[in-house]
């Protein structure tokens, strides 16, 4: 079976959020249109304590973009976002949530960000997304949402590396590109991994 993954389609993602996307609610009608045609779909969700170490509010004197040391892992700075029972965090409005199976919140823990829906960025935990996906005799996902360069890139290496048939569904796509490029490498990494870019 084929499982659609919807990552991060959230709120403070979209025009006029914390960290929003560039055209990111152009997305959210793919989501809406593709997701009739799978049999599973799973929807990630950013998910940080008001207090997680990804934001360049709790280190002072830095600031957004900026790459610092967190734990021995390298950490972008982003501003405050995605803050666990905020409205920012929420599911996009428009998004048919009514079509989601099953939400994997990521980025709990406050030492650590997690831009992968299944492991965190030091692959320290799992989500719990691949025992959900092997459950259900899931044998490929296709992967869309916010953003490329980032949660979806991280995704969808760590989907094809579990040995999911791995395909990433690019006009559901958008990208962050802190520099421009980034969108382009991310899908040149992909492609290099044997992910589909369809």
């Amino acid at each position: 079976m084929q499982a659609l993954i919807l990552v991060d389609i959230q709120n403070d993602f979209l025009p006029g959020g914390a960290l929003a996307v560039p055209h990111g609610d152009e997305v959210v009608p793919v989501a809406n249109r593709l997701m009739p045609q799978y049999d599973l779909v799973v929807a990630t969700q950013d998910w940080h304590p008001a207090d997680h170490q990804s934001f360049a509010s709790q280190h002072p004197g830095r600031s957004v973009g900026e790459v610092i040391d967190v734990d021995g892992l390298e950490q972008t700075l982003w501003p405050d976002h995605c803050v666990e029972n905020t409205p920012g965090a929420e599911l996009a409005a428009e998004l048919n949530v009514r079509g989601i199976q099953h939400v994997v919140r990521k980025g709990t823990d406050r030492r650590i960000d997690s831009y992968s829906g299944f492991f965190d960025n030091g692959r320290r935990k799992a989500t719990g997304l691949e025992a959900y996906l092997r459950q259900r005799a899931v044998t490929g996902v296709d992967v869309m949402g916010l953003a490329t360069d980032y949660c979806v890139k991280a995704t969808a290496l760590d989907a094809a590396a579990l040995a999911f048939n791995t395909r990433v569904i690019a006009e559901g796509c958008r990208g962050v590109e802190l520099v421009p490029g980034d969108c382009e490498k991310a899908l040149d990494l992909m492609w290099a991994r044997g992910i589909m870019v369809i």
